[in-house]
This record gives structure tokens, sequence and C-alpha cells, in this order.
């Protein structure tokens, strides 16, 4: 066990279990006290109140030597254990704080995992080297969860929220394309207003999902409810449904082109999503997540590499 002097985590924050543990090893007091930086007699009250509260003698005394006794030596096994744990989470919360070499917990959108957050996190490293990330892919209202839980420290979604325990920050915004198969009669347009797809079967992802709710609301505008044929968690899988002519999606910009589809600009109503950045509201940000949270804010308008 690592030394408990007065700078030690574990004697900051447990003092009473520290000193018993102090005097255990030296098993005398005034040197256990002159280690402690603290007056022999202050020592000794304190472990005589321990013992008292624990209804339990910890030491036997033999003159100014002490000895544990069998529920002492049981006792020390524990706290020494417990003053242990303590140090490490000490250090381990400042090591994540570090302005230089902290932890970030960044959540995101599954479609902005192939290219929009590794350019991200390559231009904010430059600048921040050591910064370390905990990554989180899920859909929106999951992320949404997690902030709350304490989990993470920031995430892009879509659509940006508006609750009034987060604050929420528009990014930018995607256009969305009617994706059909490539021998689909619509193959041959280049534009389309989305109510000519209205007797379509449509690929969607499942409710829940920030997507999901823009296709409805969108199809809603256009005039009709989609006809809804496979629901999925993934855009990149509804894009190889339809190239297996399963249907049509409202999908946003694949990374990669993807063979066997068609992307075809809607031109009514306004097929976009807006992307933004959330966290919790009065949440106390380390250094870390501040340099990160003020360099997205700075990428507004210039977010997407596929728009």
């Amino acid at each position: 066990m690592d030394d408990l002097g007065p700078d030690s985590w574990a004697a900051t924050l447990t003092p009473r279990l520290a000193q018993f543990a102090v005097v255990a090893r030296h098993e005398h007091v005034t040197r256990a006290a002159r280690q402690l930086e603290m007056p022999q007699p202050t020592l000794s009250r304190s472990l005589a109140r321990l013992e008292q509260d624990l209804g339990v003698a910890l030491f036997a005394r033999h003159g100014r030597t002490l000895s544990l006794t069998a529920a002492g030596r049981t006792f020390l096994a524990a706290v020494e254990r417990a003053l242990a744990d303590v140090d490490r989470a000490a250090e381990s919360v400042r090591a994540d704080a570090d302005p230089a070499a902290g932890k970030v917990a960044f959540g995101f959108l599954h479609t902005m995992g192939s290219e929009t957050v590794p350019e991200l996190l390559r231009a904010f490293r430059a600048d921040h080297p050591r910064v370390r990330f905990q990554l989180v892919q899920n859909y929106g209202e999951a992320m949404i969860e997690r902030l709350r839980d304490g989990d993470l420290d920031l995430c892009l979604t879509s659509p940006v929220p508006d609750a009034p325990d987060l604050v929420a920050r528009r990014l930018d915004e995607q256009k969305l394309r009617l994706v059909v198969p490539e021998d689909h009669p619509l193959a041959v347009r280049r534009r389309i207003r989305l109510a000519e797809a209205s007797a379509e079967l449509f690929v969607t992802l499942q409710p829940g999902y920030g997507l999901r709710r823009i296709t409805d609301a969108l199809c809603a505008e256009a005039g009709f409810s989609p006809k809804i044929a496979f629901e999925g968690e993934d855009p990149e899988t509804l894009r190889g449904l339809v190239a297996a002519g399963l249907g049509v999606g409202l999908l946003p910009p694949p990374a990669v082109a993807r063979p066997g589809v068609v992307e075809l600009t809607v031109t009514a109503p306004r097929a976009v999503r807006e992307i933004g950045v959330a966290w919790l509201d009065g949440h106390p940000d380390t250094p870390p997540v501040a340099a990160f949270k003020r360099f997205l804010l700075s990428r507004r308008g210039q977010l997407l590499l596929h728009r």
C-alpha cells in the first residue's frame, strides 16, 4: 500500500480510516502522529472515537505500543483496500479533468461515424494531441438519456433537442435524398417532389430514431403517410434494402457511393435534417470538455463533409 502521508488523497478524504491504518502499521501512536503531522492527543482521541463508534476494540494497548486485535486485523484489511480504491479513484478523475490529457465522453449518430466524427477528432487533436475520447454511437433519444445519466459530456444529434434540462446548439444541416433502386421507374429522374412517391413502399429507421421522426414529418407535409415495408437501425442497411428492390427511403448522403441505387434530390418539401450539439444544462465542464465544446461550436456551418 502506498504511503499514507499528509498529501495522500485517502488521508484527505477519509481521515479517521487513514489514521487508523497508519497507527496499525507503526503500532505506536507517537510515530504515527509524527507521520500524519498531527498532535498525538488528537490522534489518540480520533482512534478512541473510531473504536467507540464501531463498538469494537481495534487495538490492545501495551504501554506506549499497540497491537491489533483480531477485529482490528480484519478491519485493517478492508480499510487498506478502501483507501487504495479512494486514491485510485481520485487520481482517475483528476486525470480525466487534466486540460492537456483529460477525457471527453462524446456521443454521435451512426451516420456520422464513418467520416464526420473522425475528421472532427483529427482537427481537434491537432491542437490537443493528448486529450482522450470515449466514443459512443447511438440514436438520438438514447444519447439524450445517457447525457442525463451523466455517461456523456456532449453529443451530436438530430433533430436538435428542445428540453428544459438541456442546452443545444444547431451546427449544420444535411440534405436528405429519396433513394430508389437503380431499375425503379423513378431512377431516370434527378429531382422529385416527395408527394410523387406517396404510393411507394418505404424502408425507414425504427420509431424513436430522429431520422424516422423527420421522415414521418416530411411525408405528412407532402400529404401522405408512408407505407412502411421495413424498419431498421442503420441507414446503410436501409440503403442495401433499397438496392435489393425492397422499397425507397429518405436518407442522408452516404460516405461512399452505394451501387444499385439512385439518389434523387427532393424539391418539395425542403428535405433536410438539422445536426446539433447538446449537453446537460448546469453540468460543469472539465477543461478538455470545455475545449472540445468550443471547437464544435466554432465549426458551425462547416461540420459535415457530405451535406
